[in-house]
């Protein structure tokens, strides 16, 4: 099975669907992959709760990272068995509203925080290496920037300044790239420094090749191309490495996140999430997650929506470095499984 790439006439229609619809996938006859679910793997110390896992990410030694919203936001590390390691960034400046986390080929850890508008860079011991972003002051106001009122467009994006980012990721030569996200709609580039290479779309929401509207996850493949949930668009772009669009990926329902596994045979891992607050009609056209080959063949799909593990209370992120084991955050059941996909007599679900 293939990608659907559309047509003028079908972005049309796209541009007349409301915002926030929630889209049922197109694609038709995808096989099911098996999978089990260890929905209990974390161990949390006594009096010790996950809030919404919004962002799992593991390392080369298979530590489990949870970013999530609590009373506080926290970012928590645990063993490959899932006992508690320890708290990173507790009280730090850069935390206020949880998004993504994701680990880099050296083990560093990069969190992405939609509240204060901060990309933070941390060693794996914990210590803050970069910083990329800029919470707004207090003494600024209310109103945090660079959006503008409420009704009011945003003002041009900036290089260095972000508007509620998404997500982050890098390409073999340690470029990075940010998604930039609920009020900016755009993708931006870096180099491995931090110093502004290139953008594609901008402040404004689009629905051209190149445009978003809310790009809500992103990550990037071996050759260095870009992968996008472009979410309020119901779909994925694929970029280039200077960010121009290859293509874009229109019936696996809505663009909610991606992620690209690691090894010389990659997959891609792509998510039509159930959305937030469920609503009716919801848990029949959503909730699975497909997984496909980077030349745009779609392997499989697994999962439904469920309060009760091994369904899916709206995946946030995933974590694929594992191809054959799948972690999940999910925002509404306040948890975190390990998916471990079965091979089938077609190996769908198995690395080849």
């Amino acid at each position: 099975m293939k990608w659907i790439l559309t047509s003028s006439v079908a972005l049309a229609v796209l541009a007349a669907a409301p915002v926030l619809a929630q889209r049922k996938a197109s694609i038709e006859n995808v096989p099911e992959i098996p999978f089990t679910s260890a929905s209990n793997l974390l161990k949390l110390p006594a009096g010790e709760y996950l809030g919404e896992s919004v962002a799992v990410a593991t390392n080369s030694k298979g530590h489990i990272f949870v970013y999530h919203r609590s009373a506080q936001t926290r970012l928590f590390e645990f063993d490959k068995a899932g006992n508690f390691l320890k708290e990173i960034g507790s009280g730090y400046y850069g935390f206020e509203f949880a998004h993504s986390v994701r680990v880099d080929k050296d083990d560093n850890i990069w969190t992405v925080d939609e509240g204060t508008n901060m990309i933070t860079k941390f060693s794996p011991e914990g210590k803050v290496l970069m910083v990329l972003g800029r919470r707004p002051p207090a003494v600024d106001g209310a109103v945090a920037y660079p959006a503008g009122p409420p009704g009011t467009p945003n003002v041009p994006a900036k290089k260095y300044i972000f508007c509620r980012p998404t997500d982050i990721g890098w390409d073999p030569q340690g470029n990075i790239f940010i998604s930039d996200g609920y009020c900016n709609n755009r993708v931006v580039k870096y180099d491995k420094d931090g110093r502004f290479l290139a953008q594609a779309g901008s402040e404004k929401p689009g629905k051209a090749l190149g445009e978003f509207n809310l790009p809500h996850g992103l990550q990037v493949d071996g050759q260095g191309n870009v992968w996008v949930a472009d979410r309020s668009n119901n779909r994925y772009q694929v970029l280039d490495n200077n960010l121009k669009p290859i293509r874009e990926i229109t019936n696996l329902g809505v663009g909610w996140t991606v992620c690209v596994s690691a090894g010389p045979h990659q997959y891609a891992f792509l998510s039509n999430s159930n959305p937030n607050g469920n609503m009716p009609g919801t848990w029949e056209n959503t909730g699975e997650i497909y997984k496909a080959e980077l030349d745009g063949t779609v392997l499989g799909k697994f999962g439904h929506p469920g309060k009760l593990a091994p369904g899916f209370q709206v995946v946030h992120t995933m974590d694929c470095r594992n191809p054959n084991e799948i972690v999940v955050g999910e925002i509404e059941s306040w948890r975190v499984q390990k998916l471990l996909l079965h091979a089938t007599n077609g190996s769908v679900g198995g690395a080849r």
